[in-house]
């Protein structure tokens, strides 16, 4: 009997002890949890007391050898796209209905970084950390590929304007780490010089401007916009979205659109911000660049980033085509040698719809161009059918009576712009309505 007392007593002991350790395990992932969060609130005012780096050290190029990585994207786009074969083809945007994004009038700065060769760290970037340009299996063109801490900038952007919109595309790769860090985009006052390779170079250098990040984990998308004024933050606000995950939508079209103090924030289709007050009054911004903050969790975590655009003016759509009786976006976007417009031109063909209705005794030419890459005859034919895309969204998505639309391409017989720039070559692709 004894025996036996002795054998439920080392169980009793052994359940206990399996007990705590399973408590310990619980109580070290919530620390973890807590203090991922706490590292993001609060990391560049802490950063802010702690020592200055060493801002004269040169940047460092990572050379990986994989030059092609694999990213899945399951959704594409979480919307359908425009087709121009016959009326099944013809897909809705519905999902785009409460986009109102409409991008600036004139490209001042585009990089799709064609003009770069894979592996290398782009030539018309800087950097305090590393990166490689790769292809992306089931993605078009090429991608800058960055994974570790540090900054990444564009230094070809020298300034921005009072009015702006910045676009670019965002991939991580699947199952990235719930631990890794988010990815972040500085629109700040300053020049992008040795000082901001300092992760505390907002307080130290008491900069004005606003950050914005996006931070994935399996399900869902951690989107934060911060603001500060002379290194002072001044507010910070926090979102979830589904908009961008590591499961199933790896892939994200980010939109900002400034006027003024003004910052609206798209992910995708979705709007999650819209603040009347974000941007300090009074201030010049120039400094625009990208930051990873941390060390990734895992060694497969990275990002990849594309079709950087970036954009000036506060298009007029209704003045410009009914009063002046011509109005120009480089807002209708398609996939690359094809007539299939993408989702995310949906604000602008709204706009232009709403114009049309307002005015309903208004009848207008709608012309398609493209750069110069490529066959001439075939940028010909390709101009002509995006025009009759566009003609048959506005018609079959927003009902405006196909009869008021006439239709024409000039391929790249009219360039507006130089060819030899990527920056010329998109203003060169555009859409042209004119009233008739």
């Amino acid at each position: 009997m004894k025996k036996i007392y002795a054998i439920a007593a080392s169980l009793l002991i052994a359940i206990a002890a399996h007990s705590q350790i399973l408590k310990r395990i619980a109580d070290h992932a919530k620390q973890k949890a807590e203090q991922k969060v706490n590292e993001k609130i609060d990391r560049s005012i802490d950063d802010a007391t702690s020592k200055k780096k060493n801002n004269d050290s040169k940047p460092v190029n990572e050379k990986i050898d994989t030059t092609q990585v694999t990213i899945t994207q399951k959704t594409a786009g979480n919307s359908k796209n425009i087709g121009i074969k016959n009326d099944t083809d013809i897909l809705t945007l519905k999902t785009y209905s409460k986009y109102d994004f409409i991008p600036g009038d004139k490209v001042i700065a585009f990089d799709d970084f064609a003009q770069d060769n894979i592996g290398d760290y782009p030539v018309k970037w800087n950097t305090n950390s590393g990166g490689e340009i790769v292809t992306a299996s089931g993605q078009q063109g090429h991608w800058l590929m960055i994974k570790k801490q540090g900054k990444f900038i564009p230094d070809y952007i020298k300034t921005l304007p009072d009015n702006f919109t910045f676009e670019y595309d965002v991939i991580c790769n699947e199952k990235y780490n719930y631990y890794s860090p988010g990815l972040t985009l500085y629109f700040v006052t300053g020049n992008n010089g040795k000082e901001v390779f300092d992760f505390s170079f907002i307080p130290w250098e008491k900069r004005s401007g606003v950050k914005f990040t996006i931070d994935p984990d399996a399900s869902n998308c951690q989107a934060s916009v911060e603001s500060y004024e002379n290194g002072e933050r001044a507010f910070r606000n926090d979102v979830t979205t589904i908009q961008f995950n590591s499961n199933d939508k790896t892939k994200l079209h980010v939109s900002v659109w400034r006027q003024q103090q003004r910052l609206r924030v798209y992910l995708n289709e979705e709007k999650v911000f819209d603040l009347p007050r974000a941007f300090p009054a009074d201030k010049i911004y120039s400094a625009t660049l990208f930051e990873i903050w941390g060390n990734m969790n895992s060694d497969n975590d990275r990002y990849l980033i594309g079709n950087i655009k970036l954009s000036a003016g506060a298009p007029d759509t209704r003045n410009k085509l009914i009063t002046e009786g011509k109005f120009v976006t480089r807002g209708i976007l398609f996939d690359v040698n094809s007539a299939v417009i993408k989702p995310q031109s949906y604000g602008i063909l709204k706009d232009i719809a709403n114009a049309l209705k307002e005015n309903a005794g208004v009848n207008i030419k709608i012309i398609g161009h493209t750069d110069s890459d490529g066959d001439d005859a075939m940028n010909m034919n390709l101009s002509k059918k995006r025009a009759e895309a566009v003609k048959a969204a506005l018609s079959q998505e927003f009902g405006i009576d196909a009869s008021r639309m006439q239709t024409d391409g000039k391929g790249e017989t009219e360039p507006v712009d130089k060819n030899d720039t990527p920056e010329g070559k998109a203003n060169n692709r555009r859409v042209e309505f004119i009233k008739i």
